[in-house]
């Protein structure tokens, strides 16, 4: 398992994570939400080892992290960025194909993996396209099968994917295809964490969730247990109603007026009932 316990970070004399610990379990989907400038990509930073400069541990496997070399590193988790830039005018398939640089594996292996994935995130009719030429959703989709295949080799040990509002750029179609694919990752014996700033998509597709506010922890646990009125109104100072839909049994969040029990004379019902404003 990914294991972070105690961390704390700061930029000068700035706290920007305090005293946060999280467990990635493989084989899970873990998201972690709260609002702007709660410390989220920050701890994801620490926890892919970007950031070096923090208080507290962080192991991959049982292993510290200070241990592990950057290519075995690179091979055990992968991270996709909020955003990725790319100058100049690979193929989709030339960009997919860095995700195999850790590893010494001959081409005609990391020509089938690249096969592979390109099939699993449905891009295989991309192929020859010009990154450059894709709309937004479609490149974060291309960024995303390049992770994958850096993780995708089988091993008699977890990996995981670590991934940074990688929504944020996308429509509904896009978002849902991208979190399906994350979270059927999950049963290669790979353990997903994800920022997310849609609760009904953490609701719907984690098993886990950690609540950031401040960069400190508000609550971490189980979907159901956790994605409740108060911690989400605790995390966001917004008020909520949440509900489970018969169908998945998921919890739905639903965003209320915070001046909801403000009562006018248009709200004025029947007499003696009132809706809200």
């Amino acid at each position: 398992m990914l294991l972070a316990q105690n961390i704390s970070y700061k930029v000068g004399k700035k706290s920007i994570v305090s005293d946060c610990s999280l467990v990635i379990q493989p084989g899970e989907f873990t998201a972690i939400v709260g609002p702007n400038g709660a410390g989220k990509t920050s701890l994801l930073r620490v926890l892919s080892h970007e950031s070096t400069r923090y208080k507290g541990n962080v192991t991959f496997n049982g292993k510290n992290i200070t241990k592990i070399k950057s290519r075995e590193l690179s091979a055990l988790r992968a991270v996709l960025p909020q955003h990725t830039t790319v100058n100049f005018p690979f193929a989709i398939e030339q960009i997919i194909e860095i995700g195999r640089y850790p590893h010494q594996t001959t081409r005609i292996e990391n020509e089938r993996i690249i096969c592979e994935v390109l099939e699993l995130t449905g891009l295989s009719s991309f192929r020859g396209r010009a990154y450059q030429t894709l709309s937004g959703g479609e490149q974060q989709r291309v960024q995303l099968a390049r992770v994958i295949t850096q993780i995708w080799d089988q091993a008699d040990f977890p990996k995981y994917l670590l991934l940074d509002e990688p929504t944020s750029s996308m429509d509904m179609a896009h978002q849902h295809t991208l979190l399906e694919l994350a979270k059927n990752l999950c049963n290669r014996n790979i353990g997903v964490l994800a920022i997310l700033h849609d609760l009904n998509l953490a609701a719907q597709y984690a098993d886990n969730v950690l609540f950031l506010k401040a960069g400190a922890t508000v609550a971490q646990g189980s979907v159901r247990d956790v994605m409740t009125e108060e911690i989400i109104e605790k995390t966001f100072a917004h008020p909520v109603k949440v509900s489970y839909d018969e169908w998945t049994n998921k919890p739905v969040i639903y965003s209320l007026p915070k001046n909801r029990f403000a009562i006018t004379e248009k709200q004025i019902v029947n007499k003696n009932k009132y809706v809200y404003e």
